[in-house]
């Protein structure tokens, strides 16, 4: 039997191992169990109603506890004695992704610092954070309003065209690329291997999708091995050459920690930007009152994608693990104990934003969502995020006040990460 088809039975059994626990429980009302097999077309809002209904904290039989409330959410993202947990995919991607001679690719999520606790993490972080302070964000703002309307010329004179594809798959990668100091000729691989590993953040459903994680993995790899390589010979002003000085000459950082921050940083700024935009955009175009105050007050933009943020947010959950015995909310955790933090549903907490359903630009605290999660692990980009997302609604509906939706919404796959594949529009 050859190694290959051994890995595909094993990941076959434990895809059917893990439905054949989750559906019946399912079935009798398990929160965790019910978000897990929920389907593609599935509004997942209802199911953290349903975990929030069970108390602030609740118990799966998944062996987790589960909140979706907003106190307990925030105060556990900055509670020192629980940490990152990577254990939340349908499988170990780390044992999955090993090869004949035990070996296997970087991951961008599982081997960078958001994965990491202090002190890696704060030391790891430290190196890319200077490109994402308020005063950088300022000097980027003519490049992101120069890349979005290049898009928007593109789509001019169009009956029909893509919001994901043509626009907001297009301008996260344009500008992570562009501070990577990465030509146009290598966009389109960028997108693809963001593609293939953002359909698979919260675990892989199949040999063959493995088969197209590991590979996009090892070309990911190689590809910023050479960029790096080539960096290191002739420093420029980029991003990848500010990571590399930052973490050259020290003992404290790895080969493989330059490689996974690089990769998280094209990653994060690809997936989570691009949903962001996506769900942004949608939001708008089946809410006419908000869209009217975006083309009649531009600026509103900003607070427009906060509440998106806050009411369907891009991560929909995240897990904590405990680093000593803790008690939560009455409950006593061990050591090791898995805590589900329903992000998406923390944020339509009705404790704390009244009325969580309605999308209200003018809502005071929208700002209050955890959908860049909270303390030290707080996302690093978000400024940035926010940045394109703003500028792309501000200019999007400021050049096509008309615009409206023209087909059916396909959904991504994802449980966790929460978007649309495609969004065909008509601009009349």
């Amino acid at each position: 039997m050859t190694t290959s088809f051994a890995r595909s039975l094993r990941l076959r059994a434990m895809l059917l191992g893990f439905k054949a626990v989750t559906r019946p429980l399912a079935w009798r009302g398990d929160p965790m169990a019910r978000i897990l097999t929920a389907g593609r077309d599935t509004d997942p809002y209802p199911f953290y109603e349903h975990a929030r209904s069970l108390g602030d904290l609740s118990r799966s039989g998944l062996g987790m506890h589960v909140s979706a409330s907003h106190r307990v959410n925030d105060s556990v993202l900055r509670d020192p004695r629980f940490g990152v947990d990577t254990r939340a995919s349908l499988m170990d991607m780390k044992k999955l992704l090993l090869d004949s001679k035990g070996q296997r690719p970087i991951h961008p999520v599982d081997d960078s610092f958001i994965a990491l606790d202090p002190p890696r993490h704060t030391r790891l972080r430290r190196t890319v954070a200077p490109w994402f302070t308020p005063r950088a964000l300022r000097d980027l703002t003519p490049l992101v309003e120069k890349v979005v309307g290049e898009f928007l010329d593109e789509v001019e004179g169009r009956d029909q065209w893509e919001l994901v594809d043509d626009f907001a798959a297009r301008i996260p990668i344009r500008i992570i690329c562009e501070m990577f100091g990465i030509p146009e000729i290598d966009y389109a691989r960028f997108i693809r291997w963001g593609t293939v590993l953002g359909a698979t953040l919260d675990g892989v459903r199949s040999a063959a999708e493995l088969a197209r994680v590991r590979a996009a993995l090892v070309d990911l790899e190689a590809f910023f091995v050479d960029l790096i390589d080539g960096r290191r010979r002739d420093l420029g002003d980029d991003l990848v050459s500010s990571v590399i000085r930052a973490q050259s000459g020290s003992e404290e950082f790895l080969r493989e920690d330059l490689l996974a921050t690089c990769e998280l940083l094209m990653m994060a700024g690809y997936e989570t930007t691009l949903n962001l935009i996506g769900n942004a955009g949608l939001a708008l175009l089946t809410h006419r009152e908000a869209r009217e105050r975006v083309i009649t007050s531009p600026s509103s933009a900003e607070n427009a994608v906060e509440e998106v943020l806050r009411w369907d947010s891009s991560v929909q959950y995240t897990v904590r693990a405990t680093f000593e015995p803790v008690t939560l909310e009455g409950v006593d955790l061990p050591t090791g104990s898995l805590v589900v933090l329903l992000l998406a549903g923390a944020n339509r907490d009705p404790d704390v934003f009244p009325h969580p359903d309605v999308l209200d630009l003018d809502r005071p605290n929208s700002r209050d969502h955890l959908s860049f999660s909270s303390g030290i692990h707080y996302c690093v980009g978000a400024g940035l995020a926010r940045l394109e997302a703003a500028v792309g609604m501000r200019m999007l509906f400021e050049r096509y006040p008309d615009l409206r939706i023209s087909g059916p919404v396909v959904r991504r796959r994802s449980r966790n990460i929460r978007g649309a594949l495609s969004i065909p529009v008509s601009p009349r």
